[in-house]
């Protein structure tokens, strides 16, 4: 794909969760520690649970277990934990999470320019629902695509190829707002124009070496730099 035109014409807009709308770092690193805990291990630092986000819950909890980006652990202890993990992010899930600077009012610009949103998350729906509810920001989505509605998730292209059927637009239609290479892969290998945003987690690597068409301080530089197809 080539380097897009500004204003790039789209007709909709996808938007990643974790790292791009919500900073959930905090109530990730507060269940991984709880399931550490409940596990007999040693607690970790939140700055280093944030360089293992980015690959859904499953990635999250190997790498917690084994320390380290590569999360080569038994497959034993990973299903013993992570139903443990996963009923200590429910109890915290939303206690901490705090909106990015200009996401809401980049999703009412959004709203105003008439491109109708659609949530696309590697989060279960189980999380992604009731945190975009607590959140204010439910409303806001046509579509919400968790990592459990499909068979695959990003870096996979079908989240990003369900929703375009789900709403009728092409692909080269559809632009993806993420904050990770994950969203950089799914996207391209979707055929979506898209942006990234420098704040998220990306596993501690800079977004500005990714093969994007912008990188947008806020979503309301996102909304100045897109028009209606």
């Amino acid at each position: 794909m080539q380097k897009a035109q500004f204003p790039l014409p789209v007709k909709a807009v996808m938007i990643d969760l974790d790292g791009t709308l919500l900073d959930t770092v905090a109530d990730l690193a507060a269940a991984v520690n709880l399931m550490l805990e409940k596990l007999g291990r040693s607690p970790l630092d939140e700055a280093l649970v944030r360089n293992f986000v980015g690959k859904g819950i499953p990635n999250l909890v190997q790498r917690a277990l084994a320390g380290n980006l590569q999360g080569e652990i038994d497959a034993a202890l990973f299903e013993r934990a992570l139903p443990v993990y996963l009923d200590c992010y429910e109890t915290v899930n939303g206690k901490h999470t705090l909106l990015y600077p200009g996401v809401r009012e980049g999703l009412d610009a959004f709203r105003q320019a008439g491109f109708p949103l659609v949530c696309v998350t590697n989060k279960s729906a189980r999380f992604t629902l009731p945190l975009l509810r607590q959140m204010q920001l439910a409303d806001y989505f046509v579509l919400v695509v968790s990592g459990d509605t499909l068979p695959k998730k990003k870096p996979d292209p079908l989240p990003l190829t369900h929703a375009c059927k789900e709403l009728g637009i092409a692909p080269r239609d559809m632009l993806m707002i993420g904050d990770s290479l994950n969203d950089a892969i799914a996207a391209r290998a979707a055929g979506c124009p898209v942006f990234c945003v420098p704040y998220g987690y990306n596993e501690g690597h800079d977004v500005r070496q990714l093969d994007v068409d912008a990188i947008v301080e806020t979503l309301v530089e996102a909304a100045t730099l897109i028009t209606q197809s």
